[in-house]
């Protein structure tokens, strides 16, 4: 850790494999060297379940990341919406920001995009973006949405299956869901899942298997090979809803993922954690292809990035960022309260998509005016203009 610099470190970050190696870490910069943050990858749920062993009398880990739990609850919400690409969740939950593919058959397909809020005049949604073969367009009122695009909007969690209903035609919902692999993210998945959906879990180490059946309620464990098209077929696969290859072989995940869908699985899923194979599969015919740091990532940004940040999002493989900002000072002291949103000199590609003022969730329009300790949704289609949008946010030193 000297060698390191710690001595002179703003924050550290303890993210091996070993979680007794990270709160042993934290404690050391904490005890001899005063470092102000300190953060620790913690895989095993009996220490995330005695939160006291993390505070300043014991391992002194200020915060603690779990990204097993962190994709598990991101592909719990594919599960919940299997026309979505991506769903993630601000403001405690109460608001959602999702990625959805337009369709044929969508009732806002070859339509502007002002048509929305005619058709849902109740219901108060944003399109943030949208990617039109893999080039970000800015949507305006006027901009026409086609098949393929790659839609972001935010809406209000409770909304979202009725704003998915206009971009795509809509499948059922899913009922059976099947999970190769019974590791650490693929046995929390099922444990998740058990209790509202048809869960089976394929494993092909016994012992784990026996473990496995011993903790499940109601999933069906198999013991077997994800990649065994004999097996898939035996276990119906074509009646499959979701299929989640979710074993740590990137290899396995791919065949066992191709297999389920020249199977007829309706969505699968496949864990990829070589970042160069995702943008290889994903779209064709796997469905959605996960890479773990992507997914995790913004768990650590949220604590890296400048201002007051709550939530990041890294979207499209890291290419694009959703943040959350909380909005502090006044009108002399920030550059962002106290002003219109079409008053702010926000960087060309970004968006302030939605507004959390309290338990209220207010869109982003241009003539919404933002508040002291708002929550502020940004989307930013570049993460190079990360940096102006922390700029914009942070509060004049004269306001202390």
């Amino acid at each position: 850790l000297e060698q390191a610099g710690i001595a002179d470190a703003d924050m550290l970050l303890a993210v091996t494999q070993s979680d007794e190696v990270n709160m042993a870490a934290c404690k050391i910069a904490a005890s001899l060297y005063n470092t102000p943050t300190r953060i620790a990858r913690i895989r095993s749920a009996n220490y995330l379940s005695h939160p006291e062993l993390f505070d300043n009398d014991n391992f002194c880990v200020d915060f603690s990341i779990c990204p097993e739990q962190i994709l598990t609850d991101y592909i719990k919400k594919l599960v919940d919406f299997p026309n979505a690409l991506q769903v993630l969740e601000f403001a405690g939950g109460r608001v959602s920001l999702v990625a959805v593919k337009a369709t044929e058959g969508g009732s806002l397909v070859g339509r502007e995009l002002s048509m929305l809020s005619r058709r849902m005049p109740n219901i108060e949604t944003r399109v943030a973006a949208i990617f039109r073969q893999d080039r970000p367009i800015i949507p305006e009122g006027s901009t026409v949405i086609e098949a393929n695009d790659e839609v972001f909007f935010i809406a209000d969690t409770h909304n979202i299956r009725t704003v998915l209903k206009e971009l795509r035609h809509m499948d059922k919902q899913a009922k059976r869901v099947m999970i190769v692999g019974g590791g650490n993210i693929g046995r929390r998945l099922a444990l998740a899942l058990e209790n509202e959906y048809q869960v089976k879990i394929i494993e092909h180490n016994k012992k784990v298997c026996e473990r496995l059946a011993g903790e499940m309620k109601h999933a069906l464990v198999l013991n077997g090979d994800g990649t065994d098209e004999n097996l898939l077929d035996a276990e119906h696969i074509g009646e499959v809803d979701v299929f989640c290859a979710l074993t740590n072989d990137d290899e396995n995940n791919i065949m066992s993922a191709l297999l389920a869908k020249r199977g007829r699985a309706r969505k699968v899923i496949s864990l990829i954690n070589r970042s160069a194979y995702v943008g290889l599969v994903q779209g064709g015919k796997i469905d959605i292809a996960l890479s773990p740091a992507h997914v995790t990532i913004g768990s650590l940004l949220a604590y890296v990035r400048r201002g007051d940040v709550a939530v990041v999002h890294s979207l499209r493989r890291g290419a694009a960022e959703a943040l959350e900002l909380v909005a502090h000072g006044d009108r002399k002291s920030s550059q962002v309260v106290g002003r219109r949103i079409d008053e702010i000199d926000l960087p060309k590609g970004a968006t302030i998509g939605a507004i959390v003022r309290g338990e209220k969730v207010v869109m982003g329009h241009h003539d919404s005016v933002i508040e002291a300790e708002d929550h502020v949704i940004v989307f930013v289609i570049n993460k190079a203009m990360i940096r102006k949008i922390e700029k914009l946010f942070q509060v004049d030193v004269g306001f202390f």
